[in-house]
């Protein structure tokens, strides 16, 4: 199998990069040389690559600056995913995409499944929306996993942005009126491998049966603040936790309150997720630096 990866670089394509390779010969190019906002190139390099399975996993995450780069979020979010679809369908490829806990807008009660209505609050949720639109409509085999509050040891996220934060302060004001799921991007990438071979080795039978749209997280349910606290802890940090509201952190952009997702229609066909507590100690342990905070 001929794999495209798209976002290679990032915190979940570096492990999907790993886990792929038993799937095929993988092909991981840069974003210089695959930027998705550049549809042109987009093109020019999926039809020089060929793949017979197309893995999105780069995207425009500035939640709050998109708000203000509306149109640059849903080229690379909407546009782009719509583009590979097309292309996909010409090739007679297969399409494995992520989305997002935030195309809902988090008003209901319990854990979201699959077939509630969503409806973003924010630029970012609406962009993604619309790129599992484009995918659905396209009448390809995909998979389109949704799934909340990526971190890992690299790239930019809450986990390393409260490693450096509670090293350096006393204190922080941390959100406790939104939660959700922390995931680690390991955690996706090597479920995402798991389901992208069942799918393969299945062939026509398996997409027919089992394609489409799955949520994708840790399971257990917290906030911010609550993860805040599990790192310190975790890390040995003496950082203090301020609890505050979404309201008094004055984000840009919208977020929901309730981002818990429900993997059930997932894990029967992979088996159990961790708790996010797990994940998070597993992460904090995959590879100790002076200080003993995991760093890859």
């Amino acid at each position: 199998m001929n794999i495209l990866l798209t976002g290679a670089n990032g915190q979940l394509g570096h492990e999907l990069a790993r886990g792929l390779r038993a799937l095929g010969q993988v092909t991981a190019p840069a974003r210089a040389d695959c930027d998705l906002a550049d549809l042109d190139q987009l093109r020019a390099v999926l039809r020089r690559v060929r793949p017979g399975l197309i893995v999105n996993a780069a995207a425009y995450t500035a939640v709050d600056r998109a708000e203000d780069e509306r149109a640059l979020a849903m080229r690379v979010n909407a546009d782009a995913p719509a583009l590979m679809a097309q292309e996909a369908a010409r090739l007679g490829a297969a399409l494995l995409h992520y989305s997002t806990d935030y195309v809902f807008d988090g008003s209901v009660a319990g854990a979201y499944a699959e077939t509630d209505r969503p409806a973003p609050l924010s630029v970012y949720g609406q962009s993604k929306l619309a790129g599992e639109q484009a995918i659905a409509a396209a009448g390809i085999r995909h998979l389109i996993l949704r799934t909340s509050w990526v971190y890992g040891m690299r790239g930019n996220n809450f986990l390393l942005t409260m490693l450096r934060l509670g090293r350096e302060r006393a204190q922080l004001r941390i959100v406790a009126d939104q939660h959700g799921a922390p995931t680690w991007s390991r955690t996706l990438a090597d479920t995402s491998a798991h389901l992208a071979g069942l799918a393969l080795a299945g062939g026509a039978p398996w997409w027919e049966r089992h394609g489409g749209l799955y949520h994708l997280a840790s399971q257990g349910r917290t906030s911010w603040a609550g993860f805040a606290e599990a790192i310190f802890s975790a890390a040995g940090l003496a950082c203090e936790v301020i609890p505050i509201t979404a309201a008094e952190y004055g984000a840009r952009a919208l977020r929901p309150a309730n981002s818990s997702l429900d993997c059930r229609r997932l894990m029967a066909l992979c088996g159990p997720l961790p708790d996010w507590r797990a994940a998070l100690a597993a992460c904090l342990a995959s590879a100790p630096i002076p200080g003993g905070i995991a760093q890859e």
